[in-house]
């Protein structure tokens, strides 16, 4: 993956910014956090808006606790050949619905590409992970695609292919 410079764009707290992820398992509608999350917002918006997610899988299930996708390699190690850098919501909880961005171990809280995660069941997950927004509807789509069968590494047996992410911002 070509290194990128970290998109500039932040997200406007007095606007709402609804993605709209159609899935080959449905679709599924996530509210980004204009006024939590303004940078990883802002980087998400900016790839969505360039086509980097369509086409592209969740490559995690893991029943009772996330559905993961946005690799570029599909298998949990690519990105979009940057980074930025947002700290978590002081207090944040990681419940059923809340979409935050993956990283990897040894990164700095608040580190984030292209990989995000949706939490199916509420998680005690450590502060670490930069909040992106909830899934406000087609939270039985999320459920769907996390009952579909997955391997011990939580790779899926089956493609869940995101077809497209559309944005809409009112």
């Amino acid at each position: 993956m070509k290194k990128r410079k970290p998109p500039t764009f932040q997200l406007s707290s007095d606007r709402t910014y609804t993605a709209k992820v159609d899935t080959n398992c449905g679709t599924f509608e996530i509210r980004l956090d204009a006024k939590q999350a303004p940078r990883t917002g802002g980087s998400f918006v900016t790839l969505v808006r360039e086509g980097f997610y369509n086409g592209l899988t969740f490559h995690r299930i893991v029943k009772g606790f996330v559905i993961q996708g946005g690799d570029p390699f599909g298998n949990g190690m690519g990105g979009p050949g940057y980074s930025i850098r947002e700290r978590p919501p002081q207090g944040i909880v990681y419940s059923e619905g809340v979409v935050a961005m993956a990283k990897t171990g040894a990164e700095p809280a608040g580190t984030s590409g292209s990989q995000f995660f949706v939490v199916t069941a509420d998680a005690s997950l450590p502060p670490d992970y930069a909040l992106l927004g909830r899934v406000t509807k087609g939270l039985d789509v999320v459920h769907r695609i996390e009952s579909l069968p997955a391997g011990a590494d939580g790779f899926p047996t089956k493609p869940v292919v995101i077809n497209k992410i559309d944005l809409v911002v009112a």
